[in-house]
């Protein structure tokens, strides 16, 4: 069976398009859309790069520990021409403690976005999940920080250029109290996200594909699909619950998600590269 790490196990465009996001990441200078390598909306192809990327990173020692979700908001459905979320994957090295720093320079043109976590107790095999076993899957959830970031010059990017990038993955916060779900309905969640001390962002549950769980459902069904399933352990990024903002050296934002609690994070101060 060919090594999927391997150049020759894949097509040139695909190896091409993984080689600049791998070097804009390792490099910190983000380069060009990779869209004008693979076919207009070739999923396949993006999804191709995106895991190509994956097994390189678990081949050089990094520890896969779950998946996020993307393009849960129907206006950014709307912007970018696409009726369907994406997903990428997390690594253990991309969690940032609750209250925690990033250090200036470690990520290229970040964004921030509040959203629910949940970290599941069991698998989910089944392509077609339905919101009882996801529901029953759930040991707990948690409020969380994505800090989004793009390897492509500007953000200048298509559904193909994200999903290719991992879905926009940078790093991830996690608030430090599980809650179970029973007795909390995600859907009516609300979130107020600040930065310094000043609110940039609201919104609620339902603003995620009508609710997290929805989220998760299709996520769980889409990597069922490809032969990969969420498994017991694994923590999952729903999807943003309001519109994300830009994070400069300095910011310090934090998030409170009704029922939830809250989760902190800053961004050092120019200079204090670590």
């Amino acid at each position: 069976m060919p090594d999927p790490v391997r150049p020759d196990a894949h097509p040139p465009a695909v190896v091409e398009a993984a080689d600049l996001l791998e070097t804009a990441a390792r490099t910190r200078a983000a380069c060009p859309p990779v869209r004008t390598l693979l076919d207009a909306g070739d999923l396949d192809a993006a999804y191709a790069v995106q895991q190509l990327n994956v097994r390189r990173g678990l081949a050089a020692g990094r520890r896969l520990v779950g998946r996020k979700i993307g393009l849960t908001s129907p206006a950014v459905q709307r912007q970018l021409g696409v009726d369907q979320p994406d997903f990428g994957a997390l690594f253990a090295d991309m969690a940032v403690p609750d209250g925690g720093e990033v250090s200036a320079g470690r990520l290229l043109q970040p964004k921030v976005e509040a959203e629910v976590a949940l970290v599941l107790g069991r698998d989910l095999p089944h392509p077609a999940c339905t919101v009882v076993d996801v529901l029953r899957a759930v040991d707990f959830a948690l409020p969380a920080l994505e800090i989004v970031d793009s390897r492509v010059q500007g953000w200048d990017i298509s559904l193909v250029d994200t999903v290719a990038d991992n879905a926009s993955c940078g790093l991830y916060v996690l608030g430090g109290t599980p809650v179970p779900l029973t007795g909390i309905d995600l859907r009516a969640v609300t979130m107020t996200m600040t930065r310094g001390g000043a609110t940039l962002s609201e919104g609620t549950g339902t603003d995620c594909l009508g609710g997290p769980l929805n989220a998760a459902v299709w996520l769980a069904s889409a990597l069922a699909e490809r032969g990969d399933p969420l498994r017991a352990g694994n923590l999952v990024l729903t999807g943003a619950l309001g519109p994300m903002a830009p994070a400069a050296p300095g910011d310090v934002f934090e998030a409170r998600i009704s029922g939830l609690g809250s989760v902190r994070v800053g961004f050092a101060p120019e200079g204090e590269r670590r």
